[in-house]
């Protein structure tokens, strides 16, 4: 039977994450593309979690979320960022961030409204405001600072423009957006109704005393805000697809609309487990020294190879300079270096604007996104490899 119908995203390509997965696995390849830790989670969280099923909370949680879980977030954001988010009105307990984020547009975002992205970005954003109807306007940030133009940012604005979309700490450069940035858009944004999509998940994987700037910390930022959050990305469980969204109660009102009939609730016996583990904040305050620790090992085993780098400023992502080794597209680079040496890297180029090497070169700066949140045994193995190119 022929069914015909149009696409609703008829120019959406495999991923780039799909493409280098599979090919890692057909050359059994070291994989550092995939943003996940190849180690266990703690024995204590998933404890909990068995704890609670057993105790009978395997029904429908409630839509936004168990209260207490709720409650404990918001206090955690208001004793961190100065906050004001009530566990009321203000917080919705999501299928992770991807979900949170595409609620968020799906929310908002009407037939040619306009979204502002940097690029290299995320993959999911722009599926997300396309399937609304929206239009993705991108701003592609360059290497190797990978700062955002603020001019640029401020000649983009139109009256259909609907939302800012930021990520901080930033996938793939990890760079983070400073106060000074913050303020800006902050600036920006200020006597407008542009609302802000702020992404992060990497909140707490922040290095050499950096601190993150969330949009949290920024009345004016904080008023136009939703903020999006992942479990998986915090607590090394990315397979349990769990976060969560703040956001003013007249936005989250809006956002609850959407969730409701999207999945209307989510996993409840883990929730009942994240709010005991979240009870000793321990738990996340100290993932930036867990994770400096295995940057530190990464860019030290490396530092004799070929490849340039800036030390990360946060995620558990490190770009890796190869335009001192050749001058191949950052595609066809990744390829020869999982069929010929075994280990497998994300190509900036695939988050970039245009980055079909058939059809632009925009995006390809020579830069490969390795991910070290990996075992140890994992990442001098790599390393090895990496030494010897």
């Amino acid at each position: 039977m022929n069914l015909n119908h149009n696409s609703k995203l008829p120019n959406l390509k495999t991923t780039i994450f799909t493409v280098i997965g599979k090919l890692a696995r057909k050359h059994d390849a070291i994989n550092l593309s995939q943003g996940f830790p190849n180690f266990p989670a703690d024995p204590n969280l998933i404890g909990l979690v068995n704890k609670a099923m057993k105790e009978g909370h395997n029904q429908y949680a409630p839509l936004a979320g168990v209260f207490d879980l709720r409650e404990t977030l918001c206090e955690k954001m208001n004793r961190l960022y100065g906050s004001d988010y009530h566990p009321e009105t203000d917080i919705t307990l999501t299928a992770g961030a991807t979900q949170a984020i595409f609620t968020a547009i799906s929310a908002f975002i009407k037939k040619d409204d306009e979204v502002i992205v940097f690029k290299p970005a995320y993959d999911c954003y722009e599926p997300a405001i396309e399937l609304n109807g929206g239009k993705p306007v991108l701003i592609q940030i360059k290497a190797p600072e990978y700062q955002i133009n603020w001019e640029e940012v401020k000649q983009k604005i139109t009256p259909k423009t609907k939302m800012v979309l930021i990520n901080t700490p930033h996938n793939p450069s990890g760079k983070m957006l400073s106060e000074n940035d913050m303020q800006t858009l902050e600036s920006l944004l200020d006597g407008t109704d542009i609302l802000l999509l702020s992404d992060e998940v990497y909140e707490h994987i922040t290095f050499d005393g950096k601190q993150h700037q969330s949009a949290a910390k920024f009345p004016k930022l904080a008023e136009r805000a939703l903020i999006t959050y992942s479990f998986g990305k915090t607590f090394h469980v990315t397979g349990w697809k769990m976060g969560y969204c703040v956001a003013p109660k007249i936005l989250m009102q809006e956002f609850q609309k959407v969730h409701q009939y999207n999945v209307f609730c989510v996993n409840h016996p883990i929730q009942i487990a994240l709010n005991k583990y979240l009870q000793k904040p321990e738990h996340y305050l100290k993932l930036s020294e867990f994770y400096q620790q295995k940057r530190d090992l990464f860019l030290n085993l490396i530092k004799g190879s070929r490849f340039e780098y800036t030390p990360s400023e946060g995620t558990y992502f490190q770009l890796l300079d190869f335009s001192k080794i050749t001058q191949e597209h950052d595609l066809a680079f990744t390829e020869r270096l999982i069929k010929d040496h075994k280990l497998a890297a994300i190509p900036v180029s695939g988050f970039s604007i245009n980055e079909q090497p058939a059809r632009s070169l925009v995006g390809d700066d020579k830069m490969l996104r390795f991910c070290f949140a990996k075992t140890d045994e994992t990442l001098k193995k790599a390393a090895e490899i990496i030494c010897e190119i």
